[in-house]
């Protein structure tokens, strides 16, 4: 669930970070535009883990394009050398 609050809710802080500890993302808005992002560390670990998978198979497809694919013989042929 999506939480959006003033900046000015966090005097009461302990209510916002247990929306972050439900899994929940809370902006945090100044001048009714958002401004921060407050989440728990295990939300941010496993945003940064699906970063680095995404750049990861992005490279993969950019490999496919440039230099093409290998049968399943080629393949293990090379695993062999």
């Amino acid at each position: 669930m999506t939480n959006i609050i003033p900046i000015s809710d966090l005097k009461n802080y302990t209510e916002v970070l247990r929306h972050c500890d439900e899994g929940s993302t809370v902006y945090l808005t100044k001048n009714g535009r958002g401004k921060y992002v407050v989440q728990s560390l295990a939300e941010h670990e496993k945003l940064q883990a699906t970063v680095k998978l995404l750049a990861e198979l992005s490279k993969g497809v950019e490999s496919v394009r440039t230099e093409g694919t290998l049968s399943i013989d080629e393949a293990f042929s090379r695993l062999e050398d």
